[in-house]
């Protein structure tokens, strides 16, 4: 076969085979879930795996189906939900303020480092039974728990973000006369945004996994008290429900994060 001299019909070429790279890989991403849900589903099916513990994903959905027709499961992650996003918010807008001012300012630093570092290897979770003393066991306790858990990856990335802009940004600023105001806004924020959203990332994650465990723990509803009222009762299919809902909401709001980092971080 001829070479191509035609640089057009080269990079078409090229183009076309990005094209199908770039579909290889989207149906590997759904492939896989695909494959290990009928694999589920045959082992099950055929007891090579005990249908009483892991039943077939087909039975999975149909009560799926009928708690939510029951109206049930929307009560439950609307509930939870709500306490993911506020805990979320409370969590992660403190965690950006004080992120900045700690990597601007030297003696706002040094006096939050030590408090930090010392409260973070704490799991949040272990210190609920206080929470729920203080806030008593309705939403405010899951909210939170859950800002707890996501404060600390929010300021320590924040704060490495400002760190972490080079020295010339700040002098050039200075030179212009910039005020306290342009620092924070013009500078320290868009310089630690890359470091930041991956904090927020991290964050999202933890929130998911706060959010189940607190609400095992004195709560009348949400979608980890379905899952451990569910275990309780030996109603495994309605527990996968659960499960199946946090993995979803995980992957959904990891996407939705990756989406808004690419478009805000355009030049990246």
């Amino acid at each position: 076969m001829a070479p191509i001299n035609n640089p057009v019909e080269v990079e078409r070429q090229e183009w076309k085979k990005r094209q199908m790279k770039e579909r290889l890989k989207q149906l590997l991403t759904v492939s896989s879930p695909i494959f290990m849900l009928l694999l589920w589903e045959v082992l099950s099916r055929t007891a090579l795996i005990d249908p009483r513990f892991f039943p077939p994903p087909t039975a999975i959905i149909t009560t799926f189906w009928e708690l939510l027709a029951s109206g049930e499961l929307i009560h439950h992650i609307g509930v939870s939900l709500y306490r993911i996003f506020a805990g979320f918010l409370l969590g992660v807008i403190p965690g950006i303020v004080i992120g900045l001012l700690m990597g601007l300012y030297s003696p706002i630093r040094h006096f939050v480092q030590p408090i930090v570092m010392a409260l973070m290897p704490i799991p949040t979770l272990a210190l609920l039974p206080i929470i729920i003393i203080l806030f008593g066991i309705g939403d405010l306790s899951k909210v939170v728990t859950i800002a707890g858990s996501v404060f600390f990856p929010v300021v320590i990335n924040t704060a490495a973000g400002v760190l972490n802009i080079e020295p010339i940004h700040m002098d050039v600023a200075k030179n212009y006369g910039a005020d306290s105001k342009d620092y924070f806004l013009k500078i320290a924020f868009p310089g630690a945004l890359p470091v930041m959203l991956e904090g927020i990332q991290m964050g999202q994650a933890i929130a998911l996994l706060t959010i189940v465990a607190a609400e095992m723990m004195g709560s009348v509803s949400g979608i980890g008290f379905l899952i451990w009222t569910s275990y309780k009762a030996f109603l495994l299919q309605k527990m996968y429900v659960g499960l199946i809902l946090i993995s979803f909401f995980g992957y959904l709001f990891s996407l939705l994060l990756r989406g808004l980092q690419r478009k805000i971080l355009r030049w990246r």
